[in-house]
């Protein structure tokens, strides 16, 4: 399930996350810019085949055609975790999330929380989100999250859609993400998320031996029997995962995994389609799964190994004020690091 993914066990219904800080010291004050909130739908399956902006105005009643256009435009919309055009056609059965500015119902609240920095100048930053961290708010998930440590860090951000959030990594996957601290900045960030201009690269351990590297190119939906899943399925939409070997031991192998498209679990996904469920998965594979005749040490690090084995290791993109092309690289986190080490270990 994505970070900020709503209950969606009515149709159609909004779910609005607002958050006030009641604590008089850490409280923004009343002239400061007031936090935006986040809309998130369920698209019924009866719009297959309507534009998004016309799937979003149905359910967005009180807001014209032309607004939530601007929306889209701006980068406020979010369909199953992607930035679309407006001409992108529903399926059914979509998280359709939705930022409306300057609504003054509430705020989110400023928590002192450490963040790595990997790099930042008055634009942007790129940081490395550590395992276990909510990105956005959510429903389950009011506070404790990124956005909340972005705002205590850097409060100029509250004037921002997402205080600067342009996509996003799953609760449990490590990693490296793009923020921007403009709104330049963010513009020119969604568009290179949506010409597929912003490289990512993951490292992934799987359970299993691959013999060598491929491209999975398979349609994604959500999955219609479990909503807080995707599927591969015919009538979905593109999605193509390039990866290669970069380690091979005897129960695992891991791997370095590209994108092309953007799509919510897709990495998970794709690989557990061809066979190869990452390690520690508890939604698509099997999260406790020890090998026969495996070593005391690795099957300790399995059982200590508590999400998917999964860390966004490389991001690569174009500077969006100065045109400089930038890429930044960070090593595996540290369980990670000993789960891989152990299957090294287990080859002896």
């Amino acid at each position: 399930m994505s970070d900020t993914e709503a209950d969606i066990s009515k149709l159609s219904t909004p779910v609005v996350d607002s958050i006030v800080d009641s604590e008089s010291d850490s409280r923004v004050e009343s002239e400061a810019p007031s936090s935006p909130e986040l809309h998130s739908y369920i698209v019924p399956e009866d719009f297959f085949g309507q534009r998004v902006d016309k799937a979003l105005t149905t359910l967005c009643e009180d807001h014209s055609r032309s607004t939530v256009q601007s929306w889209i435009k701006q980068g406020l919309v979010m369909l199953d975790d992607e930035v679309p055009k407006q001409k992108d056609k529903v399926l059914g059965g979509e998280l359709l999330e939705v930022t409306i500015p300057n609504i003054r119902k509430g705020e989110w609240e400023a928590q002192d929380m450490p963040i790595d920095v990997v790099y930042q100048d008055d634009e942007m930053l790129v940081i490395n989100k550590p395992a276990g961290w909510v990105v956005h708010p959510g429903a389950g998930n009011p506070d404790g999250t990124l956005l909340n440590a972005l705002l205590f860090h850097y409060p100029e951000s509250r004037a921002l859609a997402r205080a600067g959030i342009v996509h996003r990594l799953d609760k449990d996957t490590s990693g490296l993400m793009v923020v921007a601290k403009t709104e330049n900045a963010r513009l020119g960030l969604i568009a290179q998320l949506v010409d597929h201009s912003l490289h990512r690269e993951y490292l992934a351990l799987v359970n299993g031996r691959i013999i060598s590297g491929n491209t999975i190119d398979e349609p994604i939906a959500r999955d219609k029997h479990d909503r807080r899943r995707m599927a591969v399925n015919m009538m979905g939409k593109e999605a193509v995962t390039h990866y290669r070997v970069d380690d091979r031991f005897r129960n695992h192998t891991l791997l370095r995994v590209q994108l092309e498209t953007g799509r919510t679990h897709r990495i998970r996904v794709h690989l557990t389609h061809a066979g190869f469920s990452l390690a520690g998965d508890p939604v698509y594979g099997r999260r406790l799964a020890i090998p026969g005749h495996c070593s005391p040490s690795l099957e300790a690090e399995l059982r200590s190994f508590k999400r998917q084995a999964l860390h966004a290791t490389r991001i690569e993109y174009i500077h969006p004020a100065s045109g400089e092309h930038q890429s930044w690289e960070r090593p595996m986190p540290d369980d990670m690091q000993r789960l891989v080490d152990a299957c090294g270990d287990d080859n002896h």
